[in-house]
This record gives structure tokens, C-alpha cells and sequence, in this order.
């Protein structure tokens, strides 16, 4: 009897698992950009060797809309530093959207309409060493 019980305690608790996993990955799995956005790009940003974070650029082909997020790596990923990141169509004269403060994983998302055009991103994270910095000029030309 007593292993009977514990085989079923263990059953219910694997069963409550799966459901919890199978529930939470729709959710998560679209991240903060939303469902429908691809990865197109990642660069470190940095400052001289010290990479204090990480812009991943990704595309929407459906909506032709880019999306862009700075997260922090290392020390700045989980705790609050000063994040940044903004997007434009290359060429315009301001950025389209931005996002910065003290965040504990990442600035954004944030957006621009750029089907048929290239985008320029900016992204910085203040490390502990100072603030490291990534501009990608003239990319992903969608």
C-alpha cells in the first residue's frame, strides 16, 4: 500500500508538471517581441573587451515590421542597470521607437515599419566598467 501511494503522489506531481510545461511554453516561446518575429541578427555590445550585453534584431515578414531588444550578459543580465535600445529606418532623421532605464534583463522591444528598407539599431548596457555600446548601420534591409 505505502509504495502504491508513492507511485501515485509521484504520478500526480509528473502530471502536474507536464501541464505546467505545456502551458507555459506558447507564452514564452514567442519572447518579447511577440509571435511571428525571426531572428536575424545578434551583436555583443560591448566596451573595448568586456561584453556587457547582447542586441538581437529580428523580422516579421508578415507584418514588415522589425523588432530589436538589448539584453544584459553577465552581472547586467538579472540585475537593474541602465539599458538602451532604439530603431529606425536608415536614413530617417529620428528614431522611431526606444526604450531606456533601469532594467534587470532588457530594454524594449521596439519597433519599425521597414519593409523594402534598411534599419540602424543603437543599443547600450552600463557594465561595471563603464557603458558598452553596439550601432548597426544599414542592416537587414527587409
Amino acid at each position: 500500500m505505502r509504495f502504491r501511494n508513492g507511485l501515485a503522489a509521484v504520478a500526480s506531481v509528473a502530471m502536474a508538471s507536464a501541464w505546467l510545461v505545456g502551458t507555459a511554453a506558447p507564452a514564452s516561446a514567442a519572447g518579447p517581441c511577440g509571435s511571428g518575429y525571426k531572428l536575424v541578427g545578434t551583436y555583443n555590445i560591448k566596451l573595448g573587451g568586456s561584453k556587457y550585453g547582447i542586441l538581437e534584431i529580428r523580422w516579421n515578414s508578415g507584418k514588415g515590421r522589425n523588432c530589436a531588444v538589448a539584453y544584459g550578459r553577465g552581472s547586467t543580465y538579472g540585475s537593474k542597470a541602465y539599458k538602451s535600445v532604439r530603431i529606425k529606418t536608415s536614413g530617417a532623421s529620428s528614431w522611431a521607437d526606444s526604450d531606456s532605464g533601469q532594467f534587470e534583463y532588457y530594454a524594449g522591444p521596439v519597433y519599425v515599419s521597414a519593409r523594402d528598407k534598411c534599419i540602424t539599431v543603437l543599443a547600450t548596457v552600463k557594465g561595471s566598467g563603464g557603458y558598452g555600446d553596439v550601432r548597426v548601420d544599414r542592416v537587414h534591409c527587409g
